[in-house]
This record gives structure tokens, C-alpha cells and sequence, in this order.
């Protein structure tokens, strides 16, 4: 699902990239862009490193989509915590 407005600033759009997690929905901008060789580049400012890419937007627009879930998806095995830890929810 994308945002109903995307606003658009010379060759660039920016348009949120809406997803489902256990805790509801999160919105993240991402910056969509014309590739020199064709299609769409898409990338997101608050995930370093989250970038994808498609032959139309739309298609752009679904892999960053997975690839926004795919970085956000705990590791098992990166989660060393001490036993005493506890998670919390912050709101900001």
C-alpha cells in the first residue's frame, strides 16, 4: 500500500512505504528514483543500507517493501541479551 499523495521535488518522490508488524502499521519514507538504465531505484533514509530496485515503480515500490520486512526481521541468533533483560515499548 502506498501513500494516496506523494509529493514530488524535481526528479524525485517521496512517498511512505506502509507495512503490517505484530505491533500495527509503521509508516517510512522512501525516496524513489529514476534509474540511469531504466526502471526505479528505490531507497530508505531511516534504514542504512535498504535499497532495491524494479522495472516500473510499482514494481520498485513492492521490493523495497520486502526489503524494508527483510531488514527488520530479528536474527535469532544476533538476540545475545542478558537473562535479566526486558523489552520495552517506546513511543516517540
Amino acid at each position: 500500500m502506498a501513500c494516496l499523495c506523494p509529493v514530488q521535488s524535481q526528479n524525485l518522490v517521496y512517498e511512505p512505504s506502509l507495512f503490517e508488524t505484530e505491533f500495527g502499521l509503521m509508516k517510512l519514507h522512501v525516496i524513489l528514483e529514476p534509474s540511469k538504465e531504466g526502471g526505479h531505484t528505490a531507497t530508505v533514509p531511516a534504514l542504512p543500507g535498504c535499497i532495491s530496485e524494479g522495472n516500473t515503480r510499482q514494481e520498485a515500490l513492492k521490493n523495497i517493501k520486502e526489503a524494508i520486512e527483510l531488514y527488520l526481521e530479528p536474527i535469532d541468533d544476533d538476540q545475545n541479551f542478558a537473562p535479566e533483560a526486558e523489552v520495552v515499548e517506546l513511543a516517540v
